[in-house]
């Protein structure tokens, strides 16, 4: 398998670092049916591919076989933002080339600089990927995946911009949506809740994210943190089971 190296991963703070570890963790809860996992959003911004991003290195770190799938093949940043590089210097084809031509997944998919983390970005946007998310090759792929990882996170596009995310939820076991706290809507969330339910994707939970901690309390001066009405707050993110 060929390498690739994240050059820009940046250390977390404490409190954000405690947040994706207490993710990781209700992951874990959900049981061993669970593979596929879409992270999506309701619209840009919200940090739905910092969300993927973290989770998928911390539970690869853990030891737990996974695979990160750059699937917004319209504006993906991820791969410039990142600094994902090849480590011989070769060129890099991503998913988008991969859907579109006919070379085997085991050569699409690269290893990363953790031990049992691999990723398969998107280099190359294109105007209009439906056909490709529609075809066989990439209900295949998923397959395949979910046949060599524990856990398959699927970075997707926002459910308010296109259709790409209920046709990639269409075909995994659950969804994450990351919510950009004091910006989204209630109205929009629950539209994207609504989407979900029609694509057939269970909500597994919901990432509120960007949130303001608490500002007082023993809790809020050791860890920025705090429990409210049962559920838990951080000034990075929520996560609670539907």
């Amino acid at each position: 398998m060929k390498s690739i190296k994240i050059n820009n991963m940046p250390d977390l703070p404490y409190a954000m670092e405690e947040a994706v570890n207490r993710l990781r963790i209700n992951i874990s809860f959900l049981g061993t049916k669970i593979k596929k996992i879409m992270i999506i959003s309701t619209e840009p911004n919200e940090g739905k591919s910092f969300v993927a991003m973290q989770l998928w290195k911390q539970i690869a770190e853990a030891g737990t076989p996974s695979i990160l799938l750059d699937a917004d093949m319209r504006k993906s940043v991820m791969a410039d933002k990142y600094e994902i590089v090849s480590e011989k210097k070769e060129e890099i084809k991503g998913l988008s080339h991969y859907l579109s031509s006919d070379y085997p997944i085991e050569e699409a998919i690269f290893h990363t600089q953790w031990e049992n983390g691999d990723i398969l970005p998107n280099i190359d946007n294109v105007i209009n990927p439906s056909m490709l998310l529609e075809s066989n090759r990439f209900e295949e792929m998923l397959a395949y995946m979910e046949e060599k990882y524990r856990y398959v996170f699927i970075d997707s596009p926002p459910l308010s911009l296109v259709s790409d995310g209920e046709r990639i939820g269409n075909l995994c076991d659950g969804a994450i949506l990351v919510v950009r706290g004091g910006v989204t809507s209630k109205h929009l969330v629950k539209n994207s809740i609504r989407q979900l339910e029609r694509a057939g994707c269970p909500l597994l939970g919901i990432v509120l994210n960007r949130v303001e901690g608490a500002k007082s309390g023993y809790y809020s001066k050791r860890y920025g943190s705090k429990y409210y009405g049962g559920k838990y707050y951080n000034d990075a993110y929520y996560y609670g089971n539907h």
